[in-house]
Parts: structure tokens; sequence; C-alpha cells
């Protein structure tokens, strides 16, 4: 999984403090990256349609569902794209004994359990939303820290 999952999460739960878009600089400064990396962290999360991006003054991201209707997955899915985490290269059918091509009828041992891991790591991803984890940060770090974080985005705090 790369870093940009990491990031485009991050983003997804501060949006939900916020009832407008947020520039991409603004939340890059929040979290000490690039702007440039996390413009294409975003940019994938709007192609994904997870969040919708708007030009001008008072442009920037915000979140196109309620927090509760976006999964962990699909912030992965977005910036990783939906590829299995493992690919069987048929690597039984190499080498000096090599198993023979029309006798690989079922996948192997190894693929089925990659298979099966694939499949309940995605459905645990799929069980926790972005509502979920901003819920998490209250119990985390206090129920004022998405309040903070929210007027530090829109200049309100003081």
């Amino acid at each position: 999984m790369s870093g940009g999952v990491e990031w485009a999460l991050h983003c997804c739960v501060v949006l939900t403090s916020v009832d407008g878009p947020v520039p991409a600089t603004r939340l890059a400064e929040l979290h000490d990256v690039s702007a440039s990396y996390l413009a294409k962290q975003l940019q994938a999360l709007s192609r994904a349609g997870l969040v919708s991006s708007a030009q001008g003054k008072a442009g920037g991201y915000a979140l196109t569902r309620e927090p509760s209707a976006i999964t962990v997955l699909d912030v992965v899915e977005a910036v990783d794209g939906p590829a299995p985490a493992f690919t069987c290269t048929e690597i039984r059918q190499r080498g000096p004994l090599a198993t023979p091509a029309e006798s690989c009828t079922v996948p192997c041992a190894i693929t089925r359990a990659m298979t099966t891991a694939d499949a309940a790591w995605r459905a645990a991803l799929r069980s926790v939303s972005i509502a979920d984890l901003a819920r998490d940060v209250g119990a985390d770090y206090g129920p004022g820290a998405l309040r903070r974080i929210s007027g530090w985005l829109t200049g309100a705090e003081g």
C-alpha cells in the first residue's frame, strides 16, 4: 500500500470537520507534506468521486457524500487502484521441476491463501468508514480535536 493512502485518509477525516471546501495548500500545510504530492492524492480521490474540487478564492476540496458512506477501502482503491495485493505468476510452472501448464487447472495453495487473505483485508477495510475514523480521532485526542482542526483549516482558531 502506498504512503498516499495514509495522506488521503487523513484528508478525508479532517474534511469531516468543515462545512465548505478546503484548499489543497491548507491541507498540505496541516499535514506538513508537499502540496504537489498531496494534490496527487486529492486528484485520485476526486477521480473516484469521493471528494469534489471547487476553483477560485473560496475553492478547495470537500467530501462528496456523508463520511459514513465512504469506506477506508474506497480511499485505498481510489489512491492505489482496485488490483489485488497479490498476483500469482505461476512459479510452479518454472524451473527444472516445473509443473506442466495443463496440470495447473486450479490455483495453487499459495494463491488460494493469498486470495483469502486479500478478501479478508478488503472486508475489514470495507467495514470502517471515514465517520468511524473521525469518531476515533475524538476518542484518541479528545472531543475538541476535530473542532480545533476545523478552526485551523478555516482560519477561525483563536
